[in-house]
């Protein structure tokens, strides 16, 4: 029976770890093999990704560990890397080179590599591996939040005119866009109308759909599934796409694992053309805004948190786990929500109200 589009994908990402592992200490499959059963394989891949390029670190610029072989490093070794290492590889990585490529890390980046070496160092100290925990005390490096990029609904409507219309659009676009507007609109109108993640977008298939209930059919992260449900203008939207889909009789939407948006190869569309997508309708509607898919779904955020005012209900649609990542997410709407709430107060009546 052939994979859906997240078994193929997952597949891929397992078969990625594997030639990962290779590159990193023996020692390491003991650590892996410990955290399997609640992590998910792009989880375990980035894991893997960030401690390579920590060894890589240990065997070019830490003396003890100069000229060995990575493979060979075992749990001894790493009694030989202290704190003052691991603040070293956090100023490594401002710019280092890899495989003879350069690479550049945010803010961001290295709190998450840390993390992962976190994450390691306390599992080899947890399972007296290690005398001791190098990057226990080690604090994470301060982020600051971004304020929220969106579109607001002036231009959220030029958006999908834009889409709809080409506007703006290269020659070399506007060649394509009669046959493709009608996915794109449905494209860019899911993400506005639901808050999907890309991912889950690009995995939907035909059958995922259902019209009668204005449902759908998703996977999350970690391969749990869900039912979002969208209104009529995603719904005409939707139906507008599979009309035309239906128009050419070597699309069998039927076939199982039908892909629900497909690309100019008919092809499941990838997250990469999506991206692409994107920028390419944006960069004309708001020049002077990064908008990126996942804007888009933090437009749909900010726009039912202001509806709605329950951060729980944000939380459930977009399928975040802790609320706690949403009110991150959306702190500037509270503030408002509740600097605005205070208009409502008064606290004398108005003069015409104190009258008989």
């Amino acid at each position: 029976m052939e994979k859906s589009y997240f078994e193929q994908r997952e597949q891929n990402t397992l078969d990625k770890l594997k030639l990962v592992k290779q590159d990193l200490p023996v020692i390491c499959n003991e650590f892996f093999v410990g955290i399997d059963s609640y992590t998910s394989p792009l989880t375990r891949l980035e894991y893997a990704l960030d401690l390579r390029i920590f060894f890589d670190f240990l065997v070019k610029e830490i003396d003890y560990f100069v000229g060995m072989n990575i493979k060979t490093i075992g749990y001894d070794d790493l009694e030989h890397v202290d704190s003052l290492h691991i603040e070293m590889f956090l100023d490594y990585l401002s710019y280092y080179t890899f495989n003879g490529n350069e690479y550049k890390n945010t803010i961001k980046t290295k709190a998450r590599k840390l993390s992962t070496i976190k994450s390691y160092f306390k599992f080899c100290y947890d399972k007296d591996r290690i005398s001791r925990d190098p990057a226990s005390k080690i604090k994470s490096p301060k982020i600051h939040e971004k304020p929220i990029v969106r579109f607001s609904q002036d231009e959220m409507t030029s958006f999908l005119d834009n889409v709809e219309s080409g506007f703006g659009l290269t020659d070399r676009s506007k060649a394509f866009h009669n046959d493709l507007k009608e996915r794109d609109i449905a494209i860019m109108t899911l993400f506005l109308g639901t808050g999907i993640r890309i991912s889950e977008l690009v995995g939907l298939n035909y059958q995922d759909v259902d019209f009668e209930h204005n449902s759908f059919r998703i996977t999350r992260k970690g391969g749990n599934q869900a039912i979002l449900y969208f209104n009529d203008e995603v719904k005409e939207a939707l139906q507008n796409y599979i009309s035309k889909r239906f128009e050419n009789p070597k699309d069998d939407l039927d076939a199982p694992n039908a892909p629900l948006f497909l690309s100019l190869k008919n092809q499941r569309i990838s997250v990469r053309n999506v991206q692409v997508l994107v920028k390419k309708y944006a960069s004309v509607t708001t020049p002077l805004k990064k908008i990126t898919p996942h804007k888009l779904r933090t437009t749909f955020g900010t726009n039912l948190y202001s509806d709605t005012n329950d951060i729980y209900i944000v939380a459930e649609v977009l399928g975040h786990k802790d609320v706690n990542t949403t009110k991150r997410h959306y702190a500037a709407i509270s503030e408002q929500i509740k600097r605005e709430a205070t208009t409502h107060v008064n606290l004398r009546k108005k003069d015409e109200e104190s009258q008989d």
